[in-house]
């Protein structure tokens, strides 16, 4: 035999030894390329499961951040089962790692890197609303935002990551800050942990407006968000319901807050709906209503709503002004050149008085009310200038540019005559208004008692001047006001409350007739009470008019 290569002979049976060997690592090679390079997903379904045994939280946050990212890399292939599997390891570990971070971390949060144990983590902020500026956020799981029932339920859609709301306070050093709520800006977040490029784990916390999908491997998958969690967030800061009741017995500190304010960042291509609350109210009425439009994926698309706050002790007509100087105030910051889509369409919602005040933000009064209360023209009245011109935006206006669709919800359009009721005449004694506006009034009226409606200076000098007084029918002024209606081409819709044994039929507080308009595109008839921003039946109809073209 030949000599092997080693110096030692080989027999037959060692060569057939040998192709037996390389076959079979042949065979078991060709075994390996058909498994996973890397079974991410059998790696994060170990960590899930064992990390609920660990006592030490430190520890289970640190395989909690090796199983998020195990979760992730396994969601990039594999079956649509598995890639559903691998979303719902990825959220659960992420949003355990979430709750023991937040508190350990309580306060506001930065981009930062840190460790969980031995494990490094980055967090990144991505994609952030413009309104959060380069300043820390402070952070909160959505599910342990409790949802208050005034609210209706919660409404979260599913998707990648964990739905979280970020909070911070309003800034003062742009013009835009003046439409955000004093109690502060909430937005609604998402966070998930993915690897970076070069092998840290990465807490990304990001906004949605931009990009409400997120892309991994080759696939777009849409992202968590629960937006209910972040209306009650800001609900939960305010105090706001206080003030407004307050407000009317002469409390000044609702009024300082009277404006426009955005409950989300300003898109120029969404349509504003703007919501006027009603007598000794607030926006937080609109809690239910605004819940639900954020709550629908198409309406939430389609619109942003926009809260007003105005003092509602004081005369309808001033009230008016007053949500007018608030609208353009808005519009000065967001579209001074007056050419965004948002412009060209919004839609009011009015409740009660805010319902009022919205019919007569879309009519022209014409000298139909100056009529009512002088017999002759601005210009031979006897004032200063700044005083007759105060006068004259109060008596005279037109159509608010823009608004093309208002919604009225039980609006005493032709008064209430429960004003003259024994808690009517209470309220009228109760019920005080200290304004600018009307000491400039009452000063125009002073200088010129010859040609003051001798009929509105008797009403004055008995019931005062206040929300409360201008909601009787026999106020010269109100009855004139009575008499506008929206301006053609806007549509508007109706809403009363009919409950059985009130006399005359209606609310218990605005009669059906008073409520009731000619020219409505629908009107509805609802067996409740004043209180209809509460009705679901009301609110399925308001949705269903949003919906409209």
């Amino acid at each position: 035999m030949r000599p092997g290569i080693l110096g030692k002979p080989r027999s037959y049976r060692d060569h057939r030894l040998a192709w037996m060997t390389c076959f079979a690592l042949l065979a078991a090679c060709s075994s390996l390329s058909r498994q996973p390079k890397n079974d991410a997903l059998n790696e994060a379904r170990h960590l899930w499961r064992d990390t609920a045994e660990i006592q030490r939280k430190d520890i289970a946050a640190r395989n909690w951040v090796r199983c998020a990212v195990a979760a992730y890399q396994a969601s990039e292939s594999g079956s649509a089962a598995q890639q559903a599997e691998a979303q719902d390891l990825a959220d659960n570990c992420t949003h355990e790692l979430l709750g023991y971070l937040l508190d350990v971390k309580p306060g506001a949060w930065s981009a930062q890197s840190l460790h969980v144990l031995d494990q490094p983590l980055r967090v990144a902020f991505r994609d952030l609303p413009d309104s959060l500026d380069d300043g820390p956020v402070a952070l909160a799981r959505a599910d342990e935002v409790t949802i208050p029932p005034v609210m209706g339920v919660r409404y979260a859609t599913r998707g990648y990551g964990v739905p979280m709301v970020g909070w911070q306070a309003r800034c003062h050093d742009k013009p835009i800050c003046m439409l955000y709520p004093p109690e502060g800006l909430t937005r609604t977040l998402v966070a998930w942990v993915e690897p970076g490029d070069d092998g840290v784990a990465q807490l990304i916390v990001s906004g949605m407006r931009e990009h409400p999908d997120i892309t991994i491997g080759k696939r777009s998958v849409p992202l968590a968000s629960d937006p209910s969690a972040t209306l009650a967030a800001l609900y939960d800061r305010s105090h706001i319901n206080r003030l407004a009741v307050w407000n009317l017995i002469g409390g000044r500190q609702f009024a300082l807050r009277e404006g426009l304010y955005l409950l989300d960042d300003y898109d120029p291509d969404k349509t504003p709906v703007i919501m006027v609350h009603g007598l000794g109210r607030s926006p937080m009425v609109w809690a239910k209503l605004t819940n639900l439009i954020d709550g629908d994926p198409s309406l939430h698309a389609r619109y942003q709503i926009w809260h007003v706050i105005y003092p509602t002790n004081t005369p309808q007509l001033l009230n008016r002004l007053i949500v007018q100087r608030s609208l353009d105030q808005a519009w000065h910051i967001l579209d001074p050149d007056g050419t965004a889509p948002a412009h060209q369409e919004v839609t009011l919602i009015g409740h009660s008085m805010g319902g009022v005040i919205s019919r007569l933000i879309v009519s022209d009064s014409g000298d139909v009310i100056w009529k009512a209360a002088f017999d002759i023209p601005p210009e031979q009245l006897h004032g200063t200038p700044a005083d007759l011109a105060m006068v004259d935006s109060v008596f005279r206006f037109h159509p608010y540019p823009g608004v093309t669709r208002t919604i009225f919800l039980a609006a005493p359009h032709l008064g209430s005559p429960y004003v003259d009721s024994l808690i009517g005449q209470v309220a009228l004694r109760v019920v005080h208004a200290h304004a600018p506006e009307l000491d400039a009034l009452i000063r125009v009226t002073t200088e010129n008692r010859a040609h003051e409606n001798p009929l509105l200076a008797q009403d004055y000098e008995r019931y005062g001047l206040s929300s409360i007084s201008t909601l009787r029918d026999a106020q010269p002024v109100s009855h004139a006001a009575q008499s506008l209606m929206p301006a053609k081409g806007v549509r508007y819709y109706t809403f009363a409350g009919d409950l059985p044994g009130t006399n005359p039929p209606g609310d218990g507080f605005v009669p059906l007739k008073s409520a009731l308009i000619p020219g409505a595109v629908s009107t509805t008839i609802v067996k409740d009470g004043h209180q209809l921003y509460l009705n679901d039946e009301v609110l399925a109809k308001i949705l269903e008019i949003l919906r409209q073209p």
